[in-house]
């Protein structure tokens, strides 16, 4: 695997302005703004494209996207308060189940441009407080219900009991509700019934089914909404990065679909996190030992998976490269397994793979770190230092 030259040359700079064992994430900054606008010229007209913060909250990875993206989707409200104060001018859209009053207040004071509500008992407690602060909170439902079209992917979150949004009697009793209760605005409906999607095809399945359930729902309950949420889902292959999935071909089949269904003055709104910044990102580890143990070969890094949960998170051996130090080879076209420092057997970042060379000093570069790795991972066990932080700017 052949590392970007940009990432090679921050890593030598880091290399040579520390003398300890090196351990670092580094985020290549123009690359992600690169791919974002891709993204996004590639989108059919009538779509929006939020960021969802839970993949990559860094501040300078917020900033770059900015001026990319429509706004930011937060699951907390301490992510809330972060993109806030971080992109004070973005829209914002609230999501994720087991809100606290506080929580929904704090988003009623950043008017947030939605509420995803999650079940009933958010919905009346979103009612109480708007109307203690005489405003109307902006809502949209999101929505469980069993598709007729709906397919199969590693993280299924719908059509099926989970805790996330409501079924056919949630939907039945939030309507109710609204028609109820002044300070209670409904925008539209949410679905995301799925994570890790690589198939183009049966995405564009999904939509279809998001489409037509979306204009059903509206027919049967007198509905005039100008959002529907399709959320996102689009997965990254993290042992073939070539396969992952195909955003313009997706993009093109889904300008047929609002051909084939059109949605007049309806937005298409796309929140999506892992697919935008997973590529951005890279997490070095060097090596401090090599050794053997009942005839398996183990290299342990500075670092491991307190810094870096992706692949024990995923279940998968992660993609990485060697960047060769001045030590001869201790290891030459050997399988290795590739360790941090925890006192755990669960610490394994990749599993028996082969090995061109390797010594100790040489650093290892793990991939697709840009989403769901430092900030998911369980930085205080064992209390080691965190690992730098480093930026490749424009």
């Amino acid at each position: 695997m052949t590392l970007p030259v940009a990432v090679r040359q921050r890593i030598e700079q880091l290399k040579a302005g520390h003398e300890a064992p090196l351990c670092a994430y580094i985020y290549d900054l123009p690359a992600l703004e690169q791919h974002v606008k891709a993204m996004r010229q590639a989108m059919p007209e009538n779509c929006e494209l939020f960021y969802a913060a839970k993949a990559n909250p860094e501040a300078r990875v917020l900033k770059t996207l900015a001026p990319w993206v429509d706004g930011f989707e937060a699951a907390s409200g301490g992510e809330l308060t972060w993109l806030h104060e971080q992109c004070p001018d973005q829209p914002l859209i609230f999501g994720g189940p087991g809100k606290l009053d506080h929580e929904l207040d704090i988003a009623l004071q950043y008017q947030v441009s939605a509420f995803h509500v999650e079940s009933v008992t958010e919905l009346r407690s979103l009612a109480r407080i708007a109307g203690k602060r005489g405003v109307q909170a902006p809502v949209m439902l999101r929505l469980n219900l069993k598709l007729a079209r709906a397919p199969q992917s590693r993280l299924v979150m719908g059509g099926k009991p989970t805790p996330f949004g409501l079924d056919e009697e949630g939907l039945a009793s939030a309507l109710q509700v609204l028609r109820e209760e002044p300070s209670l605005e409904l925008k539209g409906l949410h679905f995301h019934l799925l994570s890790h999607q690589l198939d183009v095809d049966a995405h564009l399945e999904l939509i279809r089914s998001y489409l037509l359930t979306f204009r059903q729902l509206c027919r049967d309950h007198g509905l005039q909404l100008p959002l529907l949420n399709v959320g996102g889902g689009m997965g990254i292959n993290y042992q073939d990065a070539a396969q992952s999935f195909d955003w313009p071909r997706f993009c093109l089949g889904l300008k047929g679909l609002l051909d084939e269904y059109p949605m007049g003055a309806i937005r298409i709104r796309f929140e999506i996190g892992r697919f935008i910044s997973a590529a951005c990102g890279y997490y070095v580890m060097q090596v401090l030992d090599i050794k053997s143990s009942h005839g398996e070969l183990f290299a342990i890094g500075r670092g491991g998976t307190h810094h870096f949960r992706t692949p024990a998170a995923q279940g998968h051996d992660h993609p990485f490269t060697v960047v060769r130090g001045n030590q001869p080879a201790q290891v030459s076209d050997q399988r290795v397994t590739l360790v941090g420092q925890l006192c755990t057997p669960k610490d394994v970042l990749a599993r028996q793979q082969p090995v061109a060379q390797l010594a100790m000093g040489d650093l290892l570069v793990f991939t697709l770190a840009g989403a769901y790795a430092w900030n998911i991972s369980h930085q205080n066990f064992l209390m080691h230092e965190p690992p730098l932080k480093a930026f490749i700017e424009g």
